[in-house]
């Protein structure tokens, strides 16, 4: 027969062998993050969407309990952030923006990554003001200067961008196409790269990104159009490209992103942490340094946002003769 004295030592043993169980996802859970976070920037330091994504980082620390590291992958368009993914643990520790262009390279070309299948679309944050800009010293005042100008030396006007078949290069393309005008396109692999060509006459133009900003503060540069869909509040006198006509909008919003296969809990403490950048002085700041506005979604509105963008994307692409013809 069972002493009341034997019951309860044989409770206390089962309960503590259930905790020792329990532990480890308990304790995994909890622990997050423990170690330093990497957050892959596709574009080279010193660029518009370096010093936005640095005060993101710097933000989401604070509010996770961790450091985030900001390490540098400029190249291929902004992809470099995405090819390491596809290759990185789900483990938490390796985020990175994924620009626009993620949704557009598979319609153009082979891809190593799956847009839909192989990232976990944690938070969206933010997104762009895009614009062309060409030098003070250039006779071209307006689109229509640019517009006559191309239409009397077919593909002499140079431009420069952040690299083929991004956001910024895509918009010139588009109203360059509606406007039945040729221009050569020179790509770069950042806005640092492309503003310096710009100031140093070696393109005649340049479309980014508000990193040319200061530069049309100064003088330097002279702003001729931007892309939203509306005209922005610093710049409230240049017109859109959409509302002359050419009905060409972007913005690309983007925000943090990870590996496929995520645990769940995890994604649901770095959505929550970055959302609280949102709330930041100095990330709402860095914000109107170089116009961008927030643009929050959540995991889920971002991940139907993916899937959304990827089939619209396809279409913009047909449309502009850019895809892939291999299959």
């Amino acid at each position: 027969m069972t002493t009341r004295r034997q019951f309860l030592a044989a409770s206390a043993t089962s309960l503590a062998g259930a905790a020792g169980v329990a532990a480890p996802t308990l304790v995994r859970a909890q622990a997050f993050p423990s170690r330093p976070i990497r957050y892959i920037c596709p574009w080279p330091a010193g660029g518009s969407t370096d010093a936005v994504i640095r005060s993101i980082a710097d933000s989401a620390g604070r509010a996770l309990g961790a450091t985030i590291i900001v390490d540098n992958k400029p190249g291929a368009g902004g992809m470099l952030g995405a090819i390491e993914l596809v290759n990185a643990k789900p483990d938490g520790y390796t985020l990175s923006q994924l620009p626009f262009g993620v949704f557009r390279f598979p319609h153009m070309q082979k891809t190593a990554y799956d847009p839909l299948k192989d990232f976990t679309w944690i938070a969206c944050l933010t997104g762009y003001t895009f614009g062309l800009v060409v030098p003070s010293s250039s006779p071209l005042m307006s689109i229509k200067d640019l517009v006559d100008f191309a239409k009397a030396n077919p593909e002499k006007f140079t431009y420069g961008s952040t690299g083929t078949g991004t956001s910024p290069h895509l918009a010139v393309e588009e109203f360059a196409q509606r406007a039945g005008i040729k221009l050569t396109h020179v790509p770069f692999k950042g806005n640092a790269d492309n503003m310096q060509a710009v100031l140093g006459g070696h393109t005649m133009a340049a479309t980014d990104a508000t990193g040319w900003g200061p530069y049309v503060e100064s003088g330097r540069l002279r702003l001729l159009a931007t892309y939203g869909s509306k005209r922005t509040k610093r710049w409230p006198n240049v017109p859109t490209l959409d509302e002359l006509g050419y009905k060409t909008v972007s913005d690309s919003p983007f925000g943090v992103c990870g590996p496929k296969g995520m645990d769940p809990a995890i994604v649901k403490t770095l959505q929550d942490g970055f959302k609280k950048t949102l709330e930041d002085p100095n990330v709402l700041a860095t914000f109107d340094k170089y116009d961008q506005v927030v643009v929050y979604k959540d995991t889920a509105a971002y991940t139907r946002y993916a899937h959304e963008t990827f089939a619209s994307e396809k279409a913009t692409i047909e449309r502009l003769g850019l895809a892939n013809k291999g299959g």
